[in-house]
């Protein structure tokens, strides 16, 4: 009966949760509640500049969205986020990339994949602000331009947008968002200053209007056979593509901060999500921390405090880090070539380039409670076959499995 109310909830109470009935039995009939649980995080980079485009993309036969469905079910993970999907109202985009590539064997992948449950909403990206955000002297504009003055960069509402796959029920009724939360809300807020001044980079009257988020923070709750996860899910704005404000810096690190004080219980009076609702985590709240958070541990331009505390935080598992032979190979090529980091080379999670190199930015972090079993990301080494799979996106999927 219980699983029943969640299923009609979840058809009649919110239209951000899509599912098959006749798929649920058999998902759950094949787990007990000891049996491992695979987690995963993937920035899938299915995301178009243009309004629609990612539609357009998947109603053709997209050699990306294929990839990305290949190691999807290679992995097959239990519950995942994919960051850097595109949102559409209609959810159009995610019943193509489901019934047209997740359900079709993929060259390289494994058998078909579905997903009886889905959890996605409204992002800040692309949202226009109506205020001059970049400081440029004209609100809106075109290209970048436009795409800094919205409540998150973006070309359009939803680019980059957050998708939540799950084999189990999410109780969507209770899914808690704070992507209206303001950046001012937060106690000893990073609030970005001018170098040459001194002064806020945004006067009172801008900063006051300001959203945290990027994208949007997002608690679901699913109901898997060892009971409630909690999936909290963010893509924390990059910490680079601004001036020596580091506004985006500033806010990268306060939007992984977010979910500190979602944990630690001190945020009764001030953390208030989009309903209205104050407060953290209970106590004995079993969840994961899924994304791309953005931010390496040690190098890049981000501030590391916020990630190390993350990772650190008394609720969250001590395991070994995920790590791959192809991260480590494409880590080492960059240290011969100048470019090295201090992070250990089998660590790092996507390969950003010349500039950047290979770091670390996509995490799984599993609450104290859970066994851990084992862990990887998905990055094989060149030599490898399942190589010609994992180019799809310059991030690499990320798993951990948990009992």
């Amino acid at each position: 009966m219980i699983r029943a109310a969640l299923l009609l909830a979840c058809s009649l109470l919110c239209t951000s949760c899509a599912h098959s009935p006749a798929d649920a039995p058999a998902a759950t009939a094949r787990a007990t509640a000891d049996a491992p649980l695979r987690l995963a995080t993937y920035n899938t980079s299915l995301y178009s500049d243009e309004a629609g485009g990612l539609i357009a993309e998947l109603e053709g036969d997209s050699a990306h969205a294929r990839k990305i469905a290949a190691v999807l079910q290679n992995a097959r993970p239990d519950l995942v986020l994919l960051n850097e999907f595109d949102y559409d109202d209609a959810h159009r985009a995610a019943d193509l990339f489901q019934h047209r590539y997740l359900e079709v064997a993929q060259p390289g992948g494994g058998a078909p994949l579905r997903y009886p449950y889905r959890y996605l909403a409204p992002v800040n990206t692309g949202v226009p602000s109506g205020l001059d955000l970049d400081r440029n002297g004209e609100v809106g504009g075109q290209g970048r331009n436009r795409g800094n003055d919205a409540w998150g960069y973006g070309l359009h509402p939803g680019q980059y947008g957050m998708l939540v796959l799950s084999k189990y029920p999410i109780d969507a009724a209770a899914v808690r968002s704070f992507q209206l939360f303001k950046w001012s809300a937060m106690p000893d807020v990073l609030r970005p200053v001018v170098p040459a001044t001194g002064k806020p980079f945004w006067d009172d009257a801008v900063w006051a209007q300001l959203r945290l988020s990027s994208k949007s923070h997002w608690d679901v709750p699913v109901t898997t056979p060892a009971g409630v996860v909690h999936m909290l899910v963010s893509h924390p704005t990059p910490p680079v593509f601004d001036g020596p404000e580091k506004r985006n810096a500033a806010r990268n690190h306060d939007e992984i901060r977010l979910w500190q004080a979602y944990l630690s219980g001190d945020a009764a009076n001030w953390l208030c999500d989009d309903a209205g609702r104050c407060g953290g985590l209970a106590a004995d709240a079993r969840f994961v921390i899924l994304g791309d958070l953005n931010n390496d541990p040690v190098d890049g331009e981000g501030r590391h405090e916020a990630i190390l505390a993350l990772i650190e935080h008394p609720r969250v598992l001590r395991y070994p880090t995920p790590t791959s032979a192809g991260g480590e190979e494409a880590a080492r090529a960059y240290a011969a070539k100048g470019i090295a980091h201090r992070g250990a080379p089998a660590q790092v999670t996507g390969d950003f380039g010349p500039k950047a190199g290979a770091m670390r930015l996509d995490y799984v972090l599993p609450s104290v409670g859970f066994q851990y079993i084992g862990s990887g990301v998905f990055w094989p080494a060149s030599a490898d076959a399942h190589a010609a799979i994992a180019d799809g996106s310059d991030h690499h999927l990320v798993w951990v499995d948990v009992r």
